[in-house]
């Protein structure tokens, strides 16, 4: 199996006023107290190290003391907003212990750490730069995927709620070795990620960017793979970037797969997927034809990789179709409609609109 590389750091797309009209309509998009560009006013970091004595990467910034107390007073209020709705009557309960900044990475993101200080529970949440294909995955996620999922955007800044789950790499790592893990769930479980990801064409599903929820049963424990990242949704040209099974780091998973389960249950599996898939589109029909709308008309990434894309899904596919659109966008949702068997019904994806 051939191991594929990711691309140079990707370009950044804005936001559109069509799509961001339909980000307000679904109470995606609102006035935030606190912007991305606000966060970058620090005075001075230091490396963020953890328990174990290693660098992780992450500077935790430090601000001037009453532009600091601003911006974390902004910070806990839009928690708030994304947690529970803008309730403020929790806001004294809350503080903002720190705030960390990814310098690595195609967004440059600000993680936030929130304490409730009456029983020291805390959480996370990120702070970065809006970028159009990003939010189009963040939505796809939400209506197509077995996750539901927070995020708000205003003008160029994006909050997004942290997803919990152990890191794909760290659990290849550390629980794959265990002798309780059980090989065949995690296996099966891998191969529907694997679909999700192809037939919505989210890319880059390297083990760093899904988690693995691991949820303890009766029978033994069950696993849920979910992507984390959504950075690449249909924005590389290359098919094999938006399987999984592709990359080097999650080669451990793919041998388990091709070891345990065989070629007729690993199709039985994609199939299960697909009509889940199915049955949310069905659920969420009109959401998503606007966005479609949004989506096929936009431009999320180059042209020269929207052809490369196009060109290799139609000869995967067997299908002239692809040659004909010429956005992302479109190419997304015709591969939904084919991958789905969406074909011949004008009530999902009507002949002769685009895509």
């Amino acid at each position: 199996m051939q191991a594929v590389a990711t691309q140079h750091r990707k370009q950044f797309f804005p936001i559109n006023t069509p799509f961001r009209e339909y980000l307000s309509d679904y109470y995606r998009a609102m006035d935030l107290p606190v912007t991305y560009e606000d966060m970058l006013k620090y005075e001075d970091s230091f490396p963020l190290i953890n328990k174990d004595g290693d660098d992780t990467l992450w500077q935790t910034l430090i601000y001037e003391q009453q532009f600091g107390r601003e911006v974390y007073e902004g910070l806990k209020k839009i928690y708030v907003i994304l947690r529970s709705g803008g309730d403020e009557s929790i806001l004294p309960n809350l503080y903002i212990d720190r705030v960390d900044f990814c310098t690595f990475g195609n967004t440059k993101p600000m993680r936030v750490r929130v304490v409730n200080q009456y029983n020291d529970n805390h959480d996370y949440f990120y702070v970065k730069k809006a970028d159009a294909s990003r939010v189009y995955g963040l939505e796809l996620e939400e209506l197509l995927s077995p996750n539901h999922i927070n995020f708000l955007v205003h003008d160029d800044t994006l909050i997004e709620e942290h997803i919990i789950g152990v890191p794909g790499d760290d659990f290849i790592r550390d629980y794959l070795p265990h002798s309780d893990l059980h090989e065949v769930r995690l296996a099966k479980e891998f191969i529907k990620f694997n679909e999700r990801c192809f037939v919505r064409l989210l890319g880059d599903m390297r083990a760093y960017n899904y988690v693995v929820e691991v949820t303890p049963d009766f029978e033994g424990s069950q696993y849920r793979v979910r992507a984390i990242d959504f950075d690449q949704q249909c924005y590389e040209g290359r098919r094999s970037l938006y399987l999984p099974q592709f990359f080097k780091n999650n080669l451990p998973v793919v041998k388990l797969c091709t070891e345990l389960i065989n070629v007729e249950t690993s199709k039985q599996y994609q199939r299960e997927e697909r009509t889940l898939i199915k049955r949310r589109l069905n659920f969420a029909l009109p959401r998503v034809q606007l966005l479609r709308a949004c989506m096929c008309a936009d431009q999320i990434s180059s042209t020269e990789k929207m052809r490369q894309l196009r060109k290799e899904l139609a000869e995967m596919h067997n299908d002239h179709r692809f040659m004909l659109c010429h956005s992302m966008g479109e190419i997304t949702f015709l591969n939904i409609t084919i991958t789905l068997g969406l074909e011949g019904s004008a009530a999902y994806f009507p002949e002769g609109d685009s895509g």
